[in-house]
């Protein structure tokens, strides 16, 4: 028997809390481990006791803000962390795993937060059609080892 690798256990982990989100726009799932032990996971939504997007605003998802973005969303990595931190659970040290990179002021967070690794799935700049991956750029230039999960997905569960 082959046992995996666990950043194979832990991004198939984040893939499938991404199924939960109540999002329109994009699914995200996080996962974040320390000592091969999760400690927290996360996937992108409003915030509890609030309204879920994809409910109350079935066709076109929550109002934007300002600047275009959700307006009720928390990333996937905002909420891993948060539940940590809310329940005294130190994160520094820990590994962040996220099926789309950090986006710039996540990437602050994590940082400042003393997160040491990150390894995402998919590309947040591919899908914003952007440049470059700024969040990973912040991450890498600043000492948190950010990368591209290459491993194999083989035990996601597919929807139906």
């Amino acid at each position: 028997m082959n046992r995996p690798d666990f950043d194979d256990i832990f991004m198939e982990l984040a893939v499938n809390l991404a199924k939960r989100s109540h999002c329109i726009k994009r699914h995200v799932g996080a996962v974040l481990s320390k000592d091969t032990r999760i400690i927290s996971i996360g996937y992108n939504g409003p915030p509890a006791g609030t309204h879920n997007c994809d409910e109350e605003w079935p066709e076109e998802g929550c109002p934007r803000d300002s600047k275009g973005g959700c307006s009720l969303a928390i990333h996937a990595e905002q909420n891993a962390i948060l539940y940590a931190v809310k329940n005294n659970t130190s994160v520094k040290g820990a590994t962040l795993y996220l099926t789309l990179s950090p986006c710039l002021a996540c990437s602050r967070i994590i940082y400042t937060m003393g997160i040491e690794r990150v390894v995402y799935l998919n590309s947040y700049a591919e899908y914003k059609g952007i440049d470059s991956d700024e969040g990973v750029d912040f991450l890498n230039k600043f000492g948190v080892q950010a990368e591209k999960y290459n491993g194999k997905l083989e035990n996601v569960t597919h929807m139906m």
